[in-house]
């Protein structure tokens, strides 16, 4: 019987570790990407930096006069002899439900890391050297994981620790196969994410530019007419409101 199944915990295996690089493929590519946006991203905020504070402080000080003027107005209407204070129990209400909501979301997240980390904890494979190393790797991941508060990845990391399969090592473990879609849901969740984000961080503007101009700081002059634009119409609109 064993030996019938083992072709297919071969396979299963291999396929598994083949998930695993593709992962650890796109985690690369991602990274890379990243960093040739970020350093692309800091040149252009060297050049553009004393107008971006501006921008900034115009936008903050318009945002406070219309605010000022909304609470001026709210002022005088309560001036008003037809005027009714809003009751705001709808608006209690929600705020109540999504803290009893989020308090509920914390509890569980605590839990499943709890039961995960006795579980897989290096600590109580010390008898057993050739799963120490492993071990390890799973708790660090677990820590990221909850570390993001994101409850669906954890209750899937959670199933996968559960089922044997995180422990996983050599080809003689058929018991795999019982709960081999557990795996594979949870790094085809990881998997499909990091495409998505690789997807956006193609999608950025500033990658876009660095990667279609021929001489990609020539953006940094379209940015400054964009910026003189946004100051020249926030110092017009400032003027006016101060009038």
């Amino acid at each position: 019987m064993f030996k019938q199944n083992l072709p297919n915990t071969k396979n299963y295996i291999q396929e598994q570790l083949l998930f695993k690089a593709q992962i650890q493929a796109l985690n690369d590519e991602l990274n890379t990407i990243e960093q040739e946006t970020q350093a692309f991203e800091a040149k252009l905020r060297a050049i553009l930096i004393d107008m971006i504070i501006e921008e900034q402080e115009l936008s903050d000080l318009y945002r406070q006069m219309q605010k000022a003027k909304k609470e001026k107005r709210l002022e005088q209407k309560k001036k008003g002899k037809n005027y009714k204070e809003p009751k705001g129990i709808k608006v209690i209400s929600k705020q109540n439900e999504t803290s009893t909501k989020s308090k509920e979301e914390n509890k569980e997240l605590k839990r499943l890391y709890r039961e995960a980390m006795l579980h897989v904890h290096p600590d109580k494979f010390s008898m057993e050297e050739n799963k120490i190393d492993i071990a390890t790797e799973v708790t660090s991941k677990l820590i990221e994981i909850y570390k993001t508060g994101n409850l669906r990845e954890l209750q899937l990391f959670h199933a996968h620790i559960f089922s044997g399969n995180a422990l996983l090592q050599t080809e003689d473990t058929h018991r795999a196969h019982s709960e081999s879609s557990i795996e594979d849901s949870y790094l085809r969740q990881e998997k499909e994410a990091l495409e998505q984000q690789l997807i956006r961080a193609k999608n950025r503007q500033t990658y876009r530019v660095l990667k279609d101009y021929e001489n990609p700081m020539l953006f940094a002059e379209e940015l400054k007419a964009y910026y003189a634009d946004r100051i020249f119409k926030l110092r017009k609109r400032t003027r006016k409101a101060q009038a």
